[in-house]
């Protein structure tokens, strides 16, 4: 049995381009106080419309890491 401990964190991103985009947003922000980020998880996707078109991304995300 592996004696690693991991937390997970719960996190909201958005990007103006796409879900992937938020998605890379949240670990890039993420990485600046967390390390040793294992998997991300998306639990939900919501997009904000303006004028019938999506103007938003954004995305409702788990982000688990390794203790130290």
């Amino acid at each position: 049995m592996s004696d690693n401990m991991l937390k997970v964190i719960e996190v909201l991103a958005e990007s103006d381009t796409s879900w992937e985009d938020a998605a890379n947003q949240a670990i890039a922000k993420a990485s600046r106080s967390v390390h040793g980020i294992k998997s991300i998880y998306i639990k939900e996707f919501e997009a904000k419309v303006e004028d019938n078109r999506i103007v938003r991304y954004r995305i409702n995300a788990k982000i688990t890491f390794a203790l130290d």
